[in-house]
């Protein structure tokens, strides 16, 4: 998996100026525009088709179903327009990397809000959509957000405790960072006196791989370190911490940039 993931070959860069547009038929990887209707409203996210997927013949509809990633954008992607969350994180390193093996759904949360509530139920539908549109594996699903998704990433996962194959969190916390962002905060905790045990104990049979930089000033590194902490204390099936000292609140860049972390993320099946 990592040497097939150093060949890797470039795609042009591009821009989709409307949450309508889509790239044209390439033979490698691209986005494609997408929709969902959720409480009586419509959203628009972006799905990622990997080229494995698009070359299949379909005189042969037995070939093995690809993994699917939920991709969690952070507070500077927010809008309504269906394509800025493509822009930052997981979007741009797809683009370098044309024969990423994975389908990859980028929902979009709307201006001035989290990742909790409606936000969240369009998301998991536009995971599902995809899944039943292209014949994703179920047993391969995978959550990654960054910042504000890394939040949103738990939020998610323990909604469902039981779906992801495995999480990857990027530069999130538990507890609202600082008093401007009095709402970004994991909810399913917020009342409990211990919300990192917590969240290790209904995670705990989940891999999880957390990153972070040392050096983070927009979201500090204190709650990840409390959560790896109760994740070790809860004897933890799998979770993973890595911190880059040097690195301050872009950890995503250096993450998704990880061979090690894809070889790892698509070795996890349920």
């Amino acid at each position: 998996m990592v040497r097939s993931m150093s060949r890797w070959l470039p795609l042009l860069a591009f821009l989709m100026m409307t949450g309508c547009a889509s790239l044209p038929d390439t033979p490698h990887g691209r986005f494609e525009a997408r929709a969902v209707k959720v409480d009586g409203e419509t959203a628009y996210y972006q799905v990622f088709i990997p080229a494995s997927l698009q070359a299949r013949n379909p005189a042969h509809p037995t070939a093995p179903p690809v993994p699917v990633i939920l991709f969690l954008h952070g507070s500077g992607e927010r809008g309504v327009d269906g394509v800025k969350q493509t822009y930052s994180g997981l979007g741009p390193y797809l683009r370098e990397h044309a024969d990423f093996p994975a389908l990859v759904v980028f929902p979009q949360a709307a201006r001035h809000s989290e990742w909790s509530g409606r936000n969240n139920r369009m998301a998991v539908a536009a995971l599902d959509a995809t899944i039943a549109e292209f014949g994703a594996d179920p047993a391969r699903q995978y959550l990654t957000g960054m910042s504000m998704g890394g939040y949103g990433s738990w939020n998610i996962a323990l909604d469902d405790p039981h779906r992801f194959a495995a999480i990857v969190p990027v530069c999130g916390a538990v507890l609202a960072p600082r008093a401007k962002r009095p709402a970004l905060f994991v909810k399913q905790v917020a009342q409990e006196s211990d919300p990192y045990a917590v969240i290790a104990r209904r995670l705990q049979h989940t891999p999880i791989w957390i990153f972070h930089g040392a050096q983070d000033d927009v979201v500090p590194p204190e709650d990840d370190r409390r959560l790896h902490g109760a994740f070790q204390a809860a004897a933890a099936r799998d979770v993973r911490y890595t911190e880059y000292p040097e690195g301050n609140h872009n950890a995503w860049d250096a993450t998704y940039a990880d061979p090690a972390l894809w070889a790892w993320l698509f070795a996890q099946k349920r």
